[in-house]
């Protein structure tokens, strides 16, 4: 399962209703509403703040059912945020964490307490943090109090065309910071469904020898999400090729780079540590 620690853990959240049924929590060694498989299973993190979830209201419901709704509609799955939980996240190897965004300078403090992060790459864009009422300002000064390198690559939320875009830098960031071997890599967007999982995919697919589908599982596995393949293949296309006229991304199959050569996956491994990743 993972680790305990002063806060909670809590199980998937793919609910498709509005309810916060199949989510439960650990409060120190007390164990509720969970059986042994999904004690077995359970991978997601919830960092509660010591007053217990976001209080009730500090966003507006309606804007909270909004967002769920777009984001099954745009991205077809039905997972849901739930930002009155707080902070989640998922451990997807020794060095890389996926999850929601942090709401508050504790969250700082957990990461890098609890999950020896030392780098935080942001997915936003502003007008997400906005409009999540979260004080962006604190939580940086909190990561330069606490010497964490934060940074910034921010996609259109639920815009394959944008994150397409954006994936070749967002890993760039990632696998420099990997490589400095410091701490852990705390990647997020809104809800560390989308954009935020869609980065470590590609990091695994592009720099750890894996196939597009093997990287995807290794996430989702994790982590339940639904992160756009079609656009990690895109970038993945926009990179391997050097043909000008080569055939455009739009009219290949469905399976067109799903998997690459080597001689592919260095020359996107070259480009994508040629953007300067810091």
């Amino acid at each position: 399962m993972g680790t305990i620690f002063n806060g909670s853990l809590c199980s998937v959240l793919p609910s498709p209703r509005r309810s916060l049924e199949g989510i439960s929590f650990f409060r120190g060694s007390n164990l509720r509403n969970l059986d042994s498989s999904s004690r077995k299973n359970s991978g997601i993190r919830c960092k509660i703040s010591e007053g217990g979830p976001v209080e009730q209201g500090s966003r507006n419901n309606r804007e909270v059912e909004d967002y769920n709704t777009v984001m099954k509609r745009m991205m077809r799955n039905p997972y849901e945020y739930h930002h009155d939980l707080g902070m989640n996240y998922t451990i997807i190897n020794d060095s890389l964490i996926v999850g929601s965004q942090p709401q508050k300078p504790k969250d700082i403090d957990h990461l890098k307490e609890a999950e020896n992060v030392a780098y935080i790459l942001c997915l936003q864009q502003d007008k997400d943090i906005e409009y999540w009422g979260i004080n962006f300002q604190d939580i940086l000064n909190r990561c330069k109090e606490l010497g964490i390198h934060h940074m910034r690559r921010p996609a259109r939320d639920f815009d394959p065309d944008s994150l397409r875009s954006q994936l070749p830098k967002a890993v760039s960031s990632l696998e420099w910071a990997i490589s400095e071997g410091k701490g852990r890599v705390y990647v997020h967007c809104t809800a560390g469904l989308g954009r935020a999982p869609a980065v470590a995919i590609s990091y695994l697919f592009w720099f750890c020898d894996m196939d597009l589908n093997t990287a995807y599982n290794t996430v989702t596995s994790k982590r339940p999400c639904g992160p756009n393949k079609r656009a990690i293949r895109g970038a993945t296309y926009d990179l391997a090729k050097n043909d000008p006229w080569k055939e455009p991304f739009e009219s290949l199959p469905e399976h067109a780079f799903g998997g690459i050569a080597d001689w592919e996956r260095k020359l996107i491994r070259d480009r994508v540590r040629g953007l300067g990743g810091t």
